[in-house]
């Protein structure tokens, strides 16, 4: 590993203005980024360690309903609080889906919305990546592809984003607060990742210096909490990350759809908000043949990036199936192996 400067700021204002300097990256629970490092993925300059400042490890309700989120809550905090988890059961499914107990325990709310993709070609420093060395080309194109994009790719890149967590807070409006050398700005979380395009090298919108504080959580999210679920197909019934997800939630009145929300995990490089499907679900009343045309509308663009066809099928029966659950609601307990498609058996979440 290359050796590294390590400073450690006492406030945000200061973490800033020392992640600013090239070749800077911020530190928190690093159960992304120190692999990245161990592999030679990445070689920063200078780690930022922010594991320490004070104010971001708070669950909060606003005075208008809103639930802020500081980023180094951790993961299972913020799953296990019994207050959010009522009123955000989706995403508090999809956060102990994401990874083992022990990461959970260590891996941090801004963390999880950063972390990098886990396509092969990207960890292999061999192999020909544009977002790892921009303009070295794509390896995964004529490679192992069949876990990669559907939607949303280019002949740069067809990786995926990794993150459980992401897709119920893309699907409900979440935003993301963010302190920079400029201030303090809101940026909604849909907006937060690129698409590959023709800067695969960039995942975000950040800019350098730029620090998640917080993520908020609109009060409107709540109402979706009879009827809200989020389901994961893996390659092992286990903690793995997924070939397709799907966060599904409805408002309904006497099974007449009254809002729908959907968004996929797994298909791009982006939580991808399914607003098609969205807009077509809406007003009508919820049933199975309601559920297939809406999973349709979801993937009328999706197109395989190599020989991974079979996740645009995956992702409609999925879509179908999260919507089915949702409509039957939310149950009081979740799986043992939460929003796995074999889970048998119930335990508390909470």
């Amino acid at each position: 590993m290359k050796s590294f400067e390590y400073v450690r700021p006492t406030t945000v204002r200061e973490a800033v203005a020392a992640a600013s300097e090239p070749g800077s990256a911020y530190l928190a629970a690093g159960s992304n980024l120190l692999d990245l490092m161990k592999g030679g993925v990445v070689a920063p300059d200078r780690l930022v360690d922010i594991t320490h400042l004070t104010g971001l490890d708070r669950i909060e309700t606003l005075a208008n309903g809103s639930v802020r989120i500081g980023a180094l809550v951790r993961n299972a905090e913020l799953a296990h609080d019994a207050h959010f988890a009522s009123h955000f059961p989706a995403v508090a499914e999809a956060l102990l889906s994401g990874a083992t107990a022990q990461l959970r325990n260590a891996a941090t709310v801004g963390g999880n919305l950063l972390q990098r993709t886990r396509c092969g070609y990207f960890y292999d420093a061999a192999s020909a990546c544009n977002k790892r060395v921009a303009g070295a080309g794509c390896d995964a194109r004529g490679g192992d592809n069949r876990l990669h994009a559907v939607l949303g790719w280019s002949e740069n890149c067809i990786a995926t984003h990794p993150s459980d967590f992401c897709v119920p807070l893309v699907a409900f409006d979440t935003v993301v607060e963010v302190e920079g050398r400029a201030g303090k700005r809101d940026i909604p979380l849909d907006q937060l990742h690129c698409l590959p395009a023709d800067a695969p090298e960039r995942d975000t919108v950040l800019e350098r210096g730029d620090m998640i504080v917080a993520i908020r959580l609109p009060a409107a999210a709540d109402r979706f909490a009879p009827h809200s679920r989020y389901l994961k197909v893996r390659e092992r019934t286990s903690y793995a990350f997924a070939v397709v997800s799907a966060a599904a939630a409805l408002r309904l009145d006497a099974g007449r759809i009254l809002e729908a929300r959907v968004a996929l995990g797994g298909v791009a490089l982006k939580p991808w908000r399914a607003r098609e499907a969205e807009l077509l679900l809406a007003g009508n009343q919820a049933d199975a043949a309601l559920f297939h045309r809406a999973a349709t509308a979801a993937l009328v663009d999706a197109k395989p990036s190599g020989d991974n066809g079979f996740k645009i099928e995956l992702a409609r029966r999925i879509i179908v199936r999260a919507l089915s659950l949702a409509a039957s609601g939310t149950p009081a307990r979740v799986a043992a192996l939460p929003a796995s498609a074999f889970a048998s058996g119930v335990t508390h979440h909470v």
